[in-house]
């Protein structure tokens, strides 16, 4: 799978192509369905499959304009950029994804400016492949109904593809992060169409967990993510196999924490990791984060919730 950085690099894109756009944050099942929808009309077609995206989501972008005159919260991420495209890599047939920038000029690009510049002059576009809610443009001014109105003088064709639902409602990135924030990880993953995963590098911390006996690697995360308590994990990237752990994801109020922090203590496993990229998938919560009187306290919880995990990951091997 190609990545074209930004406009610049449609300059060396030289084949017609079958597009969709979108943030495509968490890559849930509905996505799924929709980028192999998309594969097969490129296959069909004989030209490549290419994914618009972009970096920051605009969201973000807008809530940074917004910060200094009224601070808000930014939704959290589901996915960052290098987790999202090594998921795309490994699982679809995706031949390009296209991150462009989100700043101030795409912002401001009138939908139809879009269309023309990126989707027709820069990429050639001979299949259009649109969500049923997706926006696109400066103001949120393009939708299907304009590509159509487009199309008829330009060379390609525009299709709009119905929302997947599970359990009798629509599958959004919106809808997983409120499973997430609830902490139903069934639902989660069921929405996803497999258990939520974060990915980081493994960096120095203060070593607190070391001093009570449960030393934990600190995974850097670039984005804040919707949960906070104490999960059961499986850490992918350090061995063959997974190897089980528990996780504190929060801001460790009983040191009076002020960042946001993914520490993850591994079970019967005592290695020099640092360095390491590592991915964790979030498999059971075993309780909400909570502030201890003392250290002792916590220790003593950080046993209780060890045999928990002991036996969440037992009773999954049962069966």
């Amino acid at each position: 799978m190609r990545l074209i950085r930004g406009l610049a690099g449609l300059s060396l894109w030289q084949h017609n192509s079958a597009v969709t756009i979108g943030n495509f944050d968490g890559i849930h099942r509905g996505h799924q369905q929709m980028l192999a929808r998309l594969c097969n009309k490129a296959k069909q077609l004989g030209v490549p499959s290419v994914l618009i995206s972009f970096e920051p989501l605009p969201h973000e972008f807008f809530a940074s304009l917004n910060q200094e005159k009224k601070p808000i919260r930014v939704m959290a991420r589901l996915m960052g950029l290098r987790q999202k495209l090594e998921y795309l890599s490994a699982n679809t047939d995706l031949d390009a994804v296209l991150c462009l920038p989100f700043n101030q000029a795409l912002s401001g690009l009138p939908a139809e400016q879009f269309t023309n510049d990126i989707l027709l002059a820069g990429l050639s576009a001979k299949y259009v492949l649109l969500g049923d809610d997706f926006r696109f443009g400066h103001q949120r001014q393009g939708d299907f109904k304009l590509l159509q109105q487009l199309s008829v003088n330009a060379d390609f064709v525009v299709e709009s593809m119905a929302s997947v639902e599970v359990d009798g409602a629509r599958v959004s990135s919106s809808r997983v992060r409120s499973a997430l924030i609830a902490g139903d990880l069934l639902q989660a993953s069921s929405l996803l169409g497999r258990p939520y995963r974060l990915s980081g590098r493994i960096v120095k911390g203060d070593e607190l967990g070391r001093t009570l006996g449960y030393p934990t690697a600190n995974i850097h995360l670039r984005h804040q993510t919707a949960l906070a308590g104490v999960f059961a994990v499986l850490v992918q990237g350090l061995d063959k196999s997974a190897r089980l752990g528990m996780a504190n994801i929060g801001f460790r109020p009983t040191v009076n924490g002020r960042d946001y922090r993914f520490e993850v203590h591994l079970l019967d496993f005592d290695e020099d990791i640092y360095g390491r990229y590592v991915e964790v998938d979030i498999v059971a919560k075993l309780r909400d984060e909570q502030r201890f009187d003392c250290l002792a306290d916590l220790k003593a919880q950080l046993v209780v919730d060890e045999r928990a995990a002991r036996d969440y990951f037992a009773q999954q091997a049962d069966g």
